[in-house]
């Protein structure tokens, strides 16, 4: 404290990542893209990898990824981000390589192309938001949709015997040999976003030491699709979707001890 009394503080505890770019979201309101955006430009900032990065993103509010992160990034068609990455990794094999994909994406048209590079073991990072429905294109039911979720092509609900299930990606690649990492977190809250901050550094040191295919699955809110104000889509992840997909690490190797 000087001495005329008033208080200096050169310490900075919190400021915007440098690979995060410095615009303002053009996200819906409690949309939390710009939180997993976020996570994902401190991740690589922490590794100090911004220039051999590349990341690639689908048709969808995934894409506009290019708007927020400031690497390289390439645009695939509708789930082929896993594909094109396989591509460009192999092109540039000393490149940090990952893919920013949603739940309609990755789980539906791209559910080939996810499966396939994970037992291929391909040395990527798939970060996978899931918010359950189709965002961009008009709130349709995805994959992930929930049981009794009404959207724009399930206006009763979805239903079983009809709809079939949600399907749990996280679980499901984990058990695939070339997974090196699969873990599902969720934003809605301080505490949450801790631990989506270490899953998300994890899966990128996955990749680091040559280990295979690391998968982190963001649970996500639509409020708009939804038709929710903000602090009630965050409650439904908070309640409804953990309670269907548990948070957690389903999937961690050790060491490289495949083929």
């Amino acid at each position: 404290m000087s001495g005329g009394g008033k208080q200096h503080f050169d310490k900075v505890v919190f400021k915007r990542p440098d690979s995060l770019v410095d615009v303002k979201t053009h996200f819906c309101p409690g949309c939390h893209h710009g939180i997993a955006h976020r996570i994902v430009a401190e991740a690589i900032d922490h590794f100090g990898m911004r220039e051999k990065t590349v990341g690639v993103a689908c048709v969808g509010c995934s894409v506009f990824l290019y708007d927020y992160i400031d690497v390289d990034v390439v645009e695939a068609p509708h789930g082929r981000a896993p594909a094109v990455a396989t591509g460009v990794k192999r092109a540039l094999p000393d490149h940090f390589v990952f893919t920013y994909q949603g739940d309609g994406d990755l789980a539906a048209i791209g559910t080939s192309e996810i499966i396939h590079a994970a037992n291929r073991g391909e040395n990527l990072t798939v970060i996978f938001v899931n918010n359950t429905t189709y965002g961009m294109t008009g709130g349709q039911m995805a994959p992930t949709t929930m049981l009794g979720q009404k959207t724009s092509t399930s206006p009763y609900g979805r239903e079983f015997s009809n709809d079939g299930y949600p399907i749990k990606m996280a679980e499901l690649l984990a058990q695939l040999e070339g997974v090196a990492f699969s873990a599902r977190v969720a934003t809605s809250s301080p505490a949450q976003i801790r631990k989506a901050k270490e899953a998300v550094k994890t899966a990128f040191d996955m990749q680091i030491r040559r280990m295979g295919l690391s998968v982190v699955e963001f649970l996500s809110t639509c409020p708009t699709n939804w038709g929710m104000k903000p602090l009630d889509a965050r409650n439904r992840v908070l309640g409804e979707m953990i309670d269907y997909f548990p948070l957690g690490t389903f999937k961690e190797r050790k060491q490289a001890d495949f083929v």
